[in-house]
């Protein structure tokens, strides 16, 4: 199956805390970081999520924030750092690759006016956000 999006990531399982609807499920992506998915209890059980199962983790580029410095107190479970490895500005929105640490590249889609706020050049240390809500897993 071919997605449209963006960011696809191959990871493994390695904890899953389970509610009573939903789930949080802790991978470790090949590329290094660790993501945080909630998703509901009926897809845990469905897709087998277990300690050590292969995934893929998916979430799409409007769902990532950027910020250029720390983010000490937010909600927002998933961190990421990494470097702009290229920015593209359309006239309303603006596209920029980071390079993960640890490996692999994610694309954020934000608007023009906050990448320019933000001074974001190629080169510039980012941190990005998504929330554990926004994580889709697939079997992979």
């Amino acid at each position: 199956m071919v997605l449209s999006i963006r960011n696809q990531f191959a990871g493994r399982v390695i904890a899953v805390t389970v509610g009573s609807v939903m789930s949080t499920v802790r991978v470790l992506l090949a590329a290094g970081p660790e993501v945080t998915a909630a998703i509901t209890l009926e897809a845990v059980d469905e897709l087998g999520l277990a300690e050590g199962v292969g995934v893929v983790v998916l979430f799409k580029s409007t769902e990532v924030a950027l910020a250029t410095g720390a983010v000490p107190l937010i909600s927002i479970r998933n961190q990421i750092p990494g470097t702009v490895a290229e920015v593209e500005h359309g006239e309303v929105m603006t596209t920029v690759k980071v390079a993960v640490r640890g490996g692999g590249t994610l694309t954020a889609a934000i608007t023009r006016d906050a990448a320019e706020e933000l001074g974001l050049a190629e080169g510039t240390d980012v941190t990005a956000l998504v929330k554990a809500t926004e994580v889709i897993l697939g079997l992979g």
